[in-house]
């Protein structure tokens, strides 16, 4: 498929704008000082998240539509609830994997329309793998060089979403961190209808990316995140023929809401789903 004949500027634009913040965050990520500050939600904030969000907020502004960042000021839901369009960062998803050097940290650039995900990018700078997406196009995996950076490269060597299409065992998707009492419920229920389930755990928006590449059947979240937690990597799933539903409202999660801490969820590949 000839994929850059298909995307629009806008995606384009945030692919730029993704692996520029990338380019900048590596030197940073492989010196010995982040400046880790602790932000008031006591997550923690290091100067390659202030720098990423410059680098992105810079180039997004071209596009005249509004950002929301994890790491820009807050916006009054007075001022955004008018927003038909708006782009949706996050700077870096993953900032304690980033500290701990695992390599599990992404860029997340999103752009919402009328409260739902239509483009969506995901970078993972450690491993150069970059996931791009665009509604009535598709989703796509490709790779970043980041030392000569071309374009049509990266978008001549993009594999179509889901690459996976048949899962053996039953792939469920866990946090690194710890699994909430809900989760283990909510496996439960699935080991009584699958008998044998495999888990596999990553970092940040990759979770997400692993069920639009068919290799995990589905990803329960019973734990807080935030809008720019998901909205890229819900555009990833989306446009892969994955399902991102919010338990609370029993519907596809909705954008630039009032209360920016997201409900809980499940992403779902019903694809290969072993029913």
């Amino acid at each position: 498929i000839r994929v850059n004949k298909m995307i629009s500027e806008l995606t384009q634009l945030a692919i730029k704008a993704a692996i520029e913040a990338s380019k900048n965050i590596l030197p940073i990520y492989k010196s010995d000082d982040f400046e880790i500050e602790i932000k008031q939600d006591n997550s923690p904030l290091t100067k390659a998240d202030k720098a990423a969000h410059n680098i992105i907020s810079s180039i997004l502004q071209e596009s005249k539509i509004p950002i929301l960042s994890e790491e820009g000021k807050s916006i009054p839901y007075e001022t955004r609830k008018d927003w038909s369009r708006l782009w949706i960062v996050d700077p870096i998803d993953g900032t304690k994997e980033f500290i701990k050097r695992n390599g599990e940290f992404t860029v997340n650039v999103a752009l919402i329309e009328n409260n739902t995900p239509v483009i969506g990018i995901v970078i993972a700078p450690a491993s150069g793998i970059i996931y791009f997406s665009e509604k009535n196009v598709g989703s796509f995996k490709s790779t970043v060089n980041f030392d000569s950076f071309d374009y049509e490269n990266i978008l001549s060597k993009a594999q179509l979403l889901p690459t996976h299409n048949k899962i053996e065992t039953f792939t469920v998707l866990v946090s690194r961190s710890h699994l909430s009492k809900e989760t283990e419920a909510y496996v439960e229920n699935l080991r009584k209808k699958h008998k044998k389930i495999k888990f596999m755990s990553k970092g940040s928006s990759l979770k997400l990316c692993l069920v639009a590449e068919g290799k995990a059947n589905c990803y329960p979240r019973f734990a807080p995140t935030m809008e720019w937690d998901t909205a890229a990597g819900h555009a990833i799933c989306k446009f892969a023929g994955c399902e991102l539903t919010d338990i609370k409202t029993n519907k596809e999660m909705i954008y630039n809401r009032k209360e920016l801490t997201n409900n809980w969820f499940v992403v779902q590949n019903r694809a290969n789903h072993l029913d």
